[in-house]
């Protein structure tokens, strides 16, 4: 299943993370690590509804948190 983005075919990210998965990722030295919950997403001992709004806090930009994570490939980004 795939869309369209600005003329490029774009992955769909309708696929759900099972609860119970753990997300790990190194930013600036420093390991986080996401649980995922049938309620949301832990990370440092509060439940947010997104990755996205976890990578935001992590990073301070307006990234998105399935990018940051790895779990889907930046629009535009090379295989190889």
């Amino acid at each position: 299943l795939s869309n369209i983005t600005n003329g490029k075919p774009v992955q769909a990210t309708s696929a759900k993370i099972k609860p119970g998965t753990r997300l790990l990722r190194q930013w600036h030295g420093t390991t986080h690590e996401v649980i995922v919950t049938d309620r949301g997403h832990v990370w440092n001992g509060t439940t947010y509804r997104s990755l996205t709004a976890i990578a935001r806090t992590i990073t301070g930009t307006q990234g998105n948190g399935l990018v940051f994570f790895a779990l889907k490939k930046k629009l535009g980004a090379k295989d190889g």
